[in-house]
């Protein structure tokens, strides 16, 4: 499942995540700082997007109450799991 969340209060403008079987397949930073963020999106391939949420929700930047990456723990958090159910 691929799709965009429009960020609110940061420098990136937007965040296109794709996830599959319940794991983080690629998150891909639309403006912000480039460098910065390109690393927090290699770390978090792999992961289960509620391990992710719990260790970026609530990050600031400066004097700012949100940053990338608590907006993209904000993303994350308003994804339906797509956990494949027993058979």
């Amino acid at each position: 499942m691929k799709f965009d969340y429009n960020t609110n209060g940061v420098c990136s403008q937007r965040i296109q995540i794709e996830i599959e079987d319940d794991v983080i397949k690629e998150v891909v930073f639309i403006g912000g700082c480039n460098g910065n963020l390109k690393g927090i999106s290699s770390l978090l391939v792999g992961m289960n997007p509620e391990e992710a949420v719990s260790r970026l929700s609530g990050i600031e930047c400066g004097s700012r109450s949100t940053s990338c990456p608590d907006q993209l723990a904000k993303a994350l958090a308003t994804v339906p799991s797509n956990k494949k159910s027993p058979a």
